[in-house]
């Protein structure tokens, strides 16, 4: 079974911290375009780019995933 990326989990995450897309980009080294493809639904976040928002926010990879 595969878990799936809630983009509205991680834009609560980001919200709270204060944060807006472009910044989260610059201090992760995640592409912008690959934020903006969760966004829409393009695309879904490997588990690398997952980690490194999990550390970056100071969360686990769950608090991203729909329940």
């Amino acid at each position: 079974m595969e878990a799936t990326v809630s983009y509205e989990k991680y834009a609560d995450i980001r919200d709270r911290h204060g944060v807006r897309d472009i910044q989260v980009a610059r201090d992760t080294g995640i592409a912008k375009s690959c934020i903006s493809g969760w966004k829409h639904g393009s695309t879904h976040p490997k588990m690398d780019k997952l980690l490194k928002l999990a550390i970056y926010f100071g969360c686990k990879i769950e608090d991203f995933l729909k329940d």
